[in-house]
């Protein structure tokens, strides 16, 4: 219910937040996370606790709106920022710039560690406006892969100066997001609606496998990987369409399923729940996308609130996938969606779910918090 949602406005347009990773052996939700702003005068990258856990209401819900620990001013917009570990965030810049910012969890301060100036650039790095913005950022500590308008793939270690690696043309258009599919290949997903998957190993800098939405070369704006089975690929674009794609097999998506109205800014599996996933758009929704078998029984958050909830079958390709993302059993033939906004107008530019808490920022100079996505 929407009750269980805190806002803070922050007047700052958000165009990306995230959670920062737990220690590594924590269960307790997430009490912390990351936002960078873009479209203002002065962007920011700020750290916020997520508000008061100590004082619980009457009806168990907690009290409290997110309160920032500390900022730091970043040169250009925010396109992409993931942390790379507890302390260390990585954010990549419409400049070109890929920079890491350290937070100071003992005098909460944020500091830029490290900065690759230029990592993308379209002609000639040294021009004074020569920079093409970095548009995607994945880590796996301490690597560090970036993609961007210039089509180009950097490959960074934190803490070393140069480039390990990188792939100048990649790809003749923008390339838009990337995700690790394994610690020795990435995936990445382009404007004119490809997915290529880059073999680390090999030396050569050609793609190992390139997919493709058929017909219209819709730009694709966001890719996720399934969290227990990484030859499961969401994608979502500037049609609004999520597509699921199993890449062992074939060149094309398993399913193709109408979402938003307007461009899909995000997609992200639940890291621990991966029968749950959800997108946000240009067009001001937040999608929870639920496949879990017991769908019917369950009594949930889903259907408080007059929200609309629609059951959509799958067309699917394979039938001998266990996952319900790509199975074609019709008990689980079902899925679930849930506009987590039912009034927003403007654009949802990012999500982060973790445990039970969903974070999204929005052009309304706004950040939600929901501590209660599975109450």
């Amino acid at each position: 219910a929407m009750e269980d949602v805190c806002a803070k406005f922050v007047s700052q347009k958000v165009s990306k937040a995230r959670w920062r990773p737990p220690p590594a052996a924590a269960l307790r939700p997430p009490d912390c996370f990351a936002t960078g702003s873009w479209d203002n005068e002065d962007n920011r990258i700020s750290i916020w606790s997520v508000g008061d856990l100590g004082n619980v209401g009457l009806n168990g819900e907690y009290q409290g709106e997110p309160q920032l620990l500390c900022d730091i001013r970043h040169n250009g917009d925010v396109m992409d920022m993931q942390f790379l570990d507890q302390e260390r965030i990585v954010v990549g810049s419409s400049t070109g710039d890929v920079t890491i910012f350290r937070h100071h969890q003992n005098n909460q301060t944020l500091s830029a560690n490290q900065r690759w100036e230029k990592a993308h650039y379209h002609v000639d790095r040294g021009a004074a406006c020569g920079g093409a913005a970095c548009t995607g950022v994945i880590c796996n500590n301490p690597e560090i892969v970036t993609v961007g308008e210039d089509g180009r793939i950097n490959f960074f270690r934190a803490d070393q100066k140069d480039a390990v690696r990188t792939i100048d043309n990649a790809d003749s258009s923008t390339l838009h997001a990337v995700t690790f599919l394994r610690t020795t290949e990435i995936l990445t997903v382009n404007s004119i609606g490809q997915l290529k998957i880059w073999d680390l190993r090999q030396q050569r800098n050609e793609p190992s496998q390139i997919f493709s939405l058929t017909g219209d070369r819709v730009p694709l704006h966001c890719v996720d990987r399934h969290p227990n089975q990484q030859h499961i690929v969401a994608t979502g674009g500037q049609d609004g369409m999520l597509s699921i794609w199993d890449i062992r097999q074939g060149t094309m998506p398993v399913s193709l399923l109408n979402a938003h109205e307007a461009e899909m800014w995000e997609v992200h599996f639940h890291p621990s729940n991966p029968d749950h996933l959800f997108t946000c758009s240009e067009d001001g929704s937040l999608w929870h996308w639920d496949t879990s078998t017991s769908v019917s029984e369950k009594p949930s958050f889903l259907h408080q609130g007059g929200k609309t909830s629609t059951f959509f079958a799958h067309n699917t390709i394979n039938q001998s996938v266990v996952s319900a993302w790509l199975s074609n059993d019709p008990t689980k033939d079902r899925m679930e969606i849930t506009n987590l906004i039912p009034n927003q107008t403007l654009s949802v530019n990012s999500l982060d779910v973790l445990g039970p808490c969903l974070v999204y920022g929005t052009d309304a100079e706004a950040i939600y918090v929901n501590r209660h996505l599975f109450a």
